[in-house]
């Protein structure tokens, strides 16, 4: 009689946990079919082209319709019993429940549509761009949607306006949303307006109008920033201790606190600091090898003679006209590389090196632009920002030291090969959409930062001690980066402070540490990522090597960690190492 009881109960909870799997996975489907519409241009770079003639709406309704949506699913998200579902879909449930919760704090918390203008900018230029940038269509219906979308920018204007509540606006928001408001313009005059004669003379005629529909409101617009809201932008950019560490916690999705961080960074730099001194030992005494170095050197000795290594890795920059065609050089280095030692499996998609789009620029030198993960196999972008023309010559030179020929491979690496582009479009192939919606920006991160220092050591560049050497500063940006994030948001450090913490400690030139401030203050939580996110996956490879034994072998390593999409670094250890899942 027991027994018939204990296979009647299993088959009763063998069925419930079916139901909770099948319920699990209607969800997740009704979310990807759904949430896009929420936002119409983020739909676009997602790769949902359902939405492609509509323009986000930034009004209090729109923001009530989104709490709501987020409030609704999270209700029926913990309906569902997660211990009944299966391993994949645990880590699925755990990313939904996150994002849902992180969406909600930030509209109603955070708040950052009340006082981020760059919110916008970067709203009206991904408006056009998405449809511009790829082919996923034919040409003739993505301008159309333009001009969809175009016809909607003085209603979209005015609920911006209408949005941003001017004194708590920080001042420099305001100064960066002022450089890249008229960027959709020079996306309209450089990719939309030759295509006009592909079209039919009444769209052509259509488009036209609605390009000088959406001119006269971006002109319309930057006065406004210019005369209305920079005077009276007077918010204090610094999110404070609670809205910071709250921030971080959905940033990293990571076990470590603000002050873990801190710790493991105050360490971190230091090994970092005195390897870096036996590196550049090396390369001392190949020019003076004669040189006997102190038992206990001081510090400003260590400081000299690394410096006077990176001097020689600055002596080998591009022209400044010529940064461009040193990454694409690059680029053909980097992947001859990782075919060579047999690496990663590189995916087969497409990747160009672009010049950056203007509306994008004044945060980051570099980025990868992916296609969204529904538009698996499209073309990837590796952008650059140009000099800037406003720059004096000593200006143009800092920049390119610190962008020197090394420094534009380890680049190279961290956008593309075998970083970010290569991390991507793996993930891509996920056969999970939610997973590929839900992507972790500290895995993806954190996985490029862990490809700079890997190729350095598997010896990118016939095992030149300055690419190693450059490769470690480079690490050391991102250890600082993660050191400034909190500084700045929690600590209340001033500009002086931060610019010897990046041009002494960490070897920056003066024009990537300005650049580096100005980040710092538009992107709360944002630059922990690097730091925290090439610490998990530092600590997941040597935990695996450990596991693996005489079985571990690079490349399958490195192939199994990038065939889970791009979850936060602690699912992907529990899943190849078969820990429980983290709930």
């Amino acid at each position: 009689m027991r027994m018939i009881v204990i296979t009647v109960l299993g088959m009763a909870l063998s069925g419930f946990a079916y139901a909770s799997e099948e319920a699990f996975q209607r969800l997740t489907e009704q979310y990807i079919d759904q949430f896009p519409a929420l936002s119409p241009v983020s739909a676009t770079t997602l790769g949902d082209h359902r939405f492609d003639g509509n323009l986000d709406r930034v009004s209090e309704d729109a923001r009530r319709q989104k709490i709501d949506f987020y409030q609704a699913y999270l209700t029926r998200l913990r309906a569902i019993d997660v211990a009944q579902l299966t391993r994949p879909s645990q880590v699925d449930y755990a990313l939904l429940q996150h994002r849902l919760e992180a969406e909600l704090w930030t509209l109603q918390v955070l708040r950052e549509w009340s006082w981020n203008p760059l919110v916008y900018t970067r709203l009206t230029g991904g408006a056009v761009y998405g449809l511009m940038s790829r082919e996923f269509a034919p040409l003739e219906q993505r301008l159309l949607h333009v001009a969809d979308r175009l016809e909607q920018f003085p209603r979209l204007f005015e609920q911006i306006r209408g949005s941003l509540d001017l004194p708590r606006v920080p001042r420099i928001h305001a100064e960066t949303a002022i450089k890249q408001n008229r960027g959709v313009i020079t996306i309209l005059n450089n990719m939309v307006a030759p295509k006009l004669s592909q079209l039919k003379a009444k769209d052509a005629t259509r488009l036209q109008q609605a390009i000088q529909i959406a001119n006269a409101e971006v002109e319309r617009h930057q006065v406004w920033l210019e005369t209305e809201l920079l005077p009276r932008a007077v918010g204090d950019f610094r999110l404070g201790p609670e809205l910071y560490d709250k921030k971080l916690g959905y940033a990293l999705h990571t076990n470590l606190s603000r002050q873990q961080i801190r710790e493991r960074a105050d360490s971190e730099l230091k090994r970092v600091r005195a390897e870096m001194y036996e590196i550049a030992k090396e390369v001392y005494a190949e020019q003076y090898p004669y040189t006997r170095f102190p038992e206990t050197p001081s510090r400003d000795y260590r400081q000299a003679i690394i410096r006077a290594a990176l001097e020689l890795a600055y002596q080998d920059r591009p022209a400044a006209d010529d940064v461009l065609e040193t990454a694409k050089e690059s680029l053909e280095i980097t992947t001859a590389f990782v075919k060579q030692k047999d690496l990663v499996t590189i995916p087969p998609d497409p990747v160009e090196i672009i010049v950056m789009p203007e509306f994008q620029r004044g945060v980051s030198f570099a980025y990868c632009d992916s296609p969204g993960p529904l538009d698996v196999g499209l073309k990837t972008f590796y952008a650059v920002s140009p000099i800037p023309t406003n720059w004096d010559d000593k200006q143009v030179e800092s920049f390119l030291r610190e962008y020197n020929v090394r420094s534009i491979h380890d680049l190279t690496v961290h956008e593309a090969m075998p970083g970010h582009f290569v991390q991507l479009a793996l993930a891509n192939q996920y056969p999970g959409k939610l997973r590929a919606v839900l992507a972790s920006g500290t895995f993806i991160e954190g996985w490029a930062v862990y490809a700079e220092q890997m190729m350095a050591d598997e010896g990118l560049l016939d095992h030149d001690p300055l690419m190693t050497l450059i490769a470690r500063k480079w690490y050391l940006r991102g250890i600082a980066n993660a050191i400034l994030d909190q500084a700045i948001h929690t600590d209340g450090i001033d500009r002086d402070t931060a610019m010897r913490l990046m041009m002494e400690d960490t070897f920056q030139e003066e024009r990537e540490a300005a650049a580096k401030w100005v980040r710092a203050q538009l992107t709360g939580a944002q630059l922990s990522t690097y730091f925290v996110g090439y610490l998990e996956h530092a600590d997941l490879r040597q935990e695996t090597e450990l596991n693996w034994g005489d079985e571990f072998q690079l490349k399958a390593y490195h192939d199994r960690v990038l065939s889970h999409g791009s979850p936060p670094v602690k699912f992907v250890r529990a899943l190849i190492l078969e820990k429980p899942i983290p709930r």
